[in-house]
C-alpha cells in the first residue's frame, strides 16, 4: 500500500511533454499542407490530457505513443460520422436509421450540385437572375396535375407555409380526429397558432362529417379547411370522415380554400404491393385540393423535403412568404429530389428507388437469400417467416409477408449490442426470444457482410463458430 502511494506521488510528479515537443515529434507524418494551428489545437488537448492521466496517478505515456493518438485524433476529424449500417430490422422507412436509401441517380445528382458550380438561380437565356431550380417543380407538376409546385426543407415547413395562407386571426377548421401529433413533438396545433390563426374544431375524434364543417364556415370565422391524412396512425371501428370532394365543394361554396396534408404522400398505386391505398397528391387535387403537401423522403423514396403542389396563385403566395426563405432546401437537395421524381416520370420508379424495391421483392427470393445465410450459420440459425412494415409514419398497420434469419443465443440482448457495435454495425430485433434479421431490408449485395457480421457476434456472445 505505502509503495502503491508512492508510486501514484512519482507519477503525479511527472509532467508531460510540451505542445510543441509532440508537434515535432508528428510533423513528419502529417501533410505539409495541414494547417498549422488545427495541428496546434489537437495537441493541446492531447498533451491536457495526458496531465489529467498523471494528476490521477496514472503511469506517464511514451512520446511515441502520444504521438500516435495525436495523429488518430487528426486522422478522426477526417471520417465521416455516418457508418452505413445494415437495417435487418424489417422497417423500410426506418426514421432512427435515416429512414430510406436514396436511389444512385438521386446520390450521383447530389455529388454533382455539390462538387460543381450550377446554373441554380441564372437564366441560361438571359444570364439574369431566374427561377430557384425548377426542375424538381416541373415534375411535380406533371406528376400531380398541380398549377405549380414548392419544395421547402420538410413537410412540416410545406404545412407552416400552407396554413399561414389563412392569414392572421383568421379561422382554420380541422376535424378533432385530424389534430395530429406528425413526429418530433410538432402538433397540428401547434402549426396552426404558430401561423397566427385560430384553430376551429369540428366534429368528434372519431366521427366527422361534411355538415360539421358548415356552421363555421358559414359565419364566415373560416377561411381555410385542413386535411391531415392519418399517416401515422390507424381508427378502427365507429369511424367517419368526411368525403374529401363533398368537403372541398362546401368550402369553395364559401370562398374557403382547402388544404390537404397528406403526410407520407405516396405516388405509385400501394395496393399493387399488396398494401392498403394510400391517397396520391393527384388524387387529392383531383377531389377539389386547393393545395397538398407530402414528404419527399417517405412513400416518395428522396431526400427529406416538403414538396406542395396545387393552385398557381396559392402556390406563389407560399413562395412570396418571408419564411419561405428560412424553409428551402440547399442545391444538393433540390438536385437529388429533381433526380428522384425524374425516375417517376421516367418510369423507373419501382426498379430504381430502394423503398419500392424493397417492397416489391418476392418472397421466394427472401426466403432463399435467408436459408442460405442460415445454413452457413450453423444449427443456431434458421429462416422463418415474419412480417415487415413500412414504417416512417407511412401506411400504419400494413405488412408484408417477409423471411428473416432467426438466431438462437443465449443472450440475445447481448448478440444486438454485439452488433450495434461491429463493423459494420447491424440492427436487429428480438422476436419469441430469438434475434431476428429481416432479409427484406437488406440489400442483396450486403448479405454476406450480414453473415460474417451473425458469425462474429455468435463466435463473441456464445463462443459459436460459424460453418464457414
Amino acid at each position: 500500500m505505502v509503495a502503491e502511494r508512492a508510486s501514484t506521488r512519482a507519477h503525479a510528479n511527472v509532467r508531460p511533454p510540451s505542445v510543441e515537443r509532440l508537434m515535432a515529434a508528428v510533423r513528419p507524418r502529417r501533410p505539409a499542407e495541414q494547417d498549422h494551428d488545427a495541428i496546434l489545437a489537437a495537441a493541446r488537448e492531447i498533451v491536457a490530457g495526458e496531465r489529467e492521466r498523471l494528476a490521477a496517478g496514472d503511469p506517464p505515456t511514451s512520446l511515441a505513443l502520444l504521438g500516435d493518438h495525436l495523429v488518430a485524433r487528426l486522422d478522426s476529424w477526417l471520417v465521416s460520422p455516418a457508418a452505413p449500417t445494415i437495417n435487418a430490422t424489417g422497417v423500410i422507412v426506418h426514421t432512427n436509421l435515416g429512414r430510406a436509401p436514396w436511389p444512385e441517380e438521386a446520390i450521383a445528382a447530389a455529388a454533382a450540385a455539390a462538387r460543381d458550380y450550377l446554373l441554380l438561380e441564372i437564366d441560361p437565356t438571359t444570364g439574369r437572375r431566374g427561377a430557384r431550380l425548377r426542375l424538381a417543380e416541373d415534375h411535380l407538376v406533371a406528376l400531380t396535375g398541380g398549377d405549380d409546385a414548392l419544395v421547402t426543407n420538410n413537410n412540416a415547413a410545406a404545412l407552416g407555409l400552407a396554413v399561414a395562407l389563412a392569414g392572421r386571426g383568421r379561422g382554420i377548421a380541422v376535424s378533432r380526429g385530424e389534430l395530429v401529433e406528425i413526429g418530433g413533438g410538432v402538433r397540428i396545433p401547434d402549426i396552426i397558432r404558430r401561423a397566427g390563426a385560430k384553430l376551429v374544431e369540428v366534429g368528434t375524434t372519431n366521427r366527422t362529417r361534411v355538415a360539421d364543417f358548415e356552421p363555421p364556415l358559414t359565419d364566415g370565422m373560416v377561411t381555410i379547411v385542413l386535411r391531415v391524412h392519418p399517416s401515422n396512425f390507424r381508427q378502427e371501428g365507429f369511424v367517419e370522415t368526411p368525403d374529401p370532394t363533398a368537403l372541398a365543394e362546401l368550402a369553395h361554396r364559401h370562398g374557403a380554400i382547402v388544404v390537404d396534408d397528406l403526410g407520407s404522400g405516396a405516388l405509385l398505386a400501394t395496393e399493387r404491393f399488396g398494401l392498403a391505398h394510400e391517397p396520391t397528391p393527384r388524387e387529392r387535387l383531383a377531389a377539389g385540393a386547393d393545395i397538398v403537401s407530402f414528404s419527399g423522403d417517405k412513400l416518395v423514396g428522396g431526400p427529406q423535403a416538403g414538396l406542395v403542389v396545387g393552385r398557381a396563385d396559392l402556390v406563389a403566395r407560399m413562395r412570396r412568404d418571408p419564411l419561405a426563405r428560412a424553409m428551402r432546401p440547399d442545391k444538393v437537395t433540390l438536385a437529388a429530389v429533381a433526380a428522384t421524381l425524374g425516375l417517376y416520370r421516367a418510369g423507373l420508379a419501382e426498379t430504381s428507388i430502394p423503398i419500392w424495391r424493397t417492397i416489391g421483392r418476392p418472397v421466394e427470393e427472401l426466403r432463399k437469400r435467408a436459408t442460405a445465410i442460415a445454413l452457413e450459420l450453423g444449427p443456431r440459425a434458421s429462416a422463418i417467416d415474419v412480417r415487415s412494415t413500412v414504417g416512417g409514419g407511412s401506411l400504419p398497420g400494413e405488412t408484408l409477408p417477409s423471411v428473416a434469419v432467426a438466431i438462437r443465443s443465449a443472450s440475445p440482448d447481448r448478440l444486438l449490442a454485439a452488433l450495434r457495435g461491429g463493423t459494420p454495425p447491424v440492427i436487429g430485433r428480438i422476436e419469441d426470444g430469438q434475434a431476428v434479421f429481416d432479409v427484406r431490408t437488406v440489400e442483396p449485395d450486403d448479405d454476406d457482410a450480414l453473415r460474417d457480421a451473425l458469425g462474429s457476434a455468435l463466435a463473441i456472445v456464445d463462443g459459436v463458430t460459424s460453418r464457414g
